[in-house]
């Protein structure tokens, strides 16, 4: 039996506009709480209408379970480090988002009205953070296989998209800082604005006397913006 089957007879009927998403992720809920839990927004969250987060705290791990898998399959020869390098890629933010976007998502989430105004059905965290819970939420509902096969659908793709482990521009930038005796590179917030929801970052970093600046969705990703930007400087 599925996780949800035992909430069956408490089902409110089923959301019209649940059948085209549905489609889209190959799973037809029997609890459509989670559905609906899924989708929906913490500004748009009331007592008894629960926000996404408990559902994407789940389906991250269920979504880093699966993307190990297919590394594993993928390049059964790769080093544990490459495999590590490339899990993190296909974990992130804006992977999600990218999952999101690919099956256009956006228009079904619930936001407050001034979520929605702000630009939220478009916001790359809301996205990735969504996909994530409706991961979690086809897994309590139908097991791991379908849930499985929507990682295996929407992430596939994107494995085939660069076969090389992916560069880490930090990585790069400290060795070549530690090649020329310049010590270990610095990395300084210089602004951080954007709602809540879609925050961005700008970050400087120094090595030496040289300093490159990036943006980002998040402290991480602006990081590593700046340091490749350094390296690009260093190097010419």
């Amino acid at each position: 039996m599925a996780v949800g089957d035992a909430l069956r007879p408490f089902l409110p009927p089923r959301p019209l506009m649940s059948g085209d998403l549905e489609a889209r992720l190959g799973h037809h809920f029997k609890n459509t709480f989670l559905l609906t839990e899924a989708l929906t927004h913490p500004s748009a969250s009331q007592p008894l209408k629960p926000s996404y987060q408990r559902l994407e705290f789940l389906g991250d791990r269920v979504l880093g379970l699966v993307v190990a898998h297919l590394l594993i399959e993928r390049f059964p020869n790769e080093a544990e480090g490459d495999l590590a390098k490339r899990h993190a890629q296909l974990v992130s933010r804006e992977a999600a988002a990218r999952a999101a976007r690919a099956l256009d998502i956006g228009p079904f989430i619930k936001f407050s009205k001034g979520e929605l105004d702000a630009g939220g059905a478009d916001s790359a965290s809301a996205l990735g953070d969504v996909i994530e819970a409706l991961l979690g939420a086809v897994y309590l509902d139908g097991g791991l296989a379908p849930a499985e096969a929507l990682v295996r659908k929407l992430w596939e793709p994107m494995l085939s998209l660069d076969l090389s482990p992916p560069r880490d521009a930090k990585t790069a930038l400290q060795e070549l800082s530690q090649a020329r005796s310049l010590g270990l590179p610095v990395y300084r917030v210089l602004d951080q604005s954007g709602p809540a929801h879609d925050p961005k970052f700008e970050i400087e970093a120094l090595v030496g006397e040289e300093n490159a600046r990036g943006t980002g969705s998040s402290k991480r990703a602006a990081e590593q913006m700046a340091a490749k930007a350094l390296l690009e400087k260093m190097r010419s």
